[in-house]
């Protein structure tokens, strides 16, 4: 990822995080990815009305799909509304598909979406990433440096 992009999400409009991946998982590979949406879809998501708790990807026949993904639908929208929690195509690389599908089917690793936001163009995108399961003790460890974290900080605004 270069410096554009980077700046790129940090001035999206829209950020939707999936802050409970990176506690249940060790990111290992991120990759960016466009999603096929319809219309209403995407001005739900430019309202900021969508989530990505409990979402996940899956390969099916050379292709990346976001399951469990929640947008919801429009509230402008008629009888041409979307269903919000329906399958949604990612747009990726052949070579990125394959190096995912490869490295996916190792017992322990899955692929889960870590960020929902608006590139430059207008066009929905999603960070995707290569994650391994975290262990109960990964868990606790990665607690306890996020309240010493905490404190850290705590300490440096009293002085």
């Amino acid at each position: 990822m270069n410096k554009e992009q980077q700046e790129t999400r940090k001035k999206s409009p829209v950020q939707i995080r999936n802050k409970k991946a990176s506690f249940e998982y060790i990111f290992v590979d991120k990759y960016t990815a466009g999603i096929v949406l319809t219309g209403t879809e995407i001005k739900s998501i430019r309202n900021g009305k969508a989530s990505l708790v409990d979402s996940f990807c899956t390969i099916y026949k050379g292709e990346v799909w976001l399951q469990g993904m929640t947008i919801s639908p429009y509230f402008y929208g008629s009888f041409s509304n979307h269903e919000s929690r329906r399958q949604r195509k990612l747009l990726l690389t052949k070579r990125e598909i394959h190096r995912l599908e490869e490295d996916s089917k190792q017992p322990g690793f899955t692929i889960v979406p870590t960020l929902l936001f608006i590139d430059k163009n207008g066009r929905a995108k999603v960070d995707i990433a290569l994650a391994k399961g975290k262990k109960e003790y990964d868990k606790r460890q990665t607690l306890r440096e996020k309240q010493d974290r905490r404190e850290m900080d705590r300490a440096i605004k009293h002085f």
